[in-house]
């Protein structure tokens, strides 16, 4: 306690030059992280256009394999002798593209996966 109104004065003085500067402690420290914060967004918003480039690529592959496919079985089709022989290429094909469109669906979806975790773990520090 004070024992005269000076020393009081300096008491109260000295607590709210205390509470000023953890208030600016406080404040450097708010805006260092949200500095913080906002360069992770910006990076992982660089990422994720990385990412949907790199998806892009991979659908427009995917179709050209299957374009690419189709038109060996039209050909194969055109060249058939035979019904038997023109549904047999045809079952064959329709039971490759079956096959080929699981894998393929399975391709993206972990692509997408993968995105998706490295941007969070972007977003929150842990890559």
């Amino acid at each position: 306690m004070a024992k005269n109104p000076n020393e009081a004065m300096d008491q109260a003085n000295d607590a709210a030059k205390a509470g000023m500067d953890n208030a600016q402690d406080a404040t450097r420290q708010t805006a260092d992280h949200m500095q913080a914060a906002g360069e992770r967004m910006k990076a992982t918003a660089e990422s994720m256009n990385e990412a949907g480039s790199q998806l892009g690529i991979k659908m427009l592959d995917q179709a050209e394999t299957n374009t690419r496919e189709a038109f060996q079985a039209m050909r194969a089709a055109a060249q058939a002798s035979d019904l038997s022989e023109l549904m047999r290429i045809q079952s064959e094909y329709m039971r490759e593209q079956g096959t080929r469109s699981m894998s393929q669906a399975r391709e993206i979806g972990e692509m997408i996966a993968e995105f998706g975790r490295n941007a969070m773990g972007q977003m929150t520090g842990r890559r």
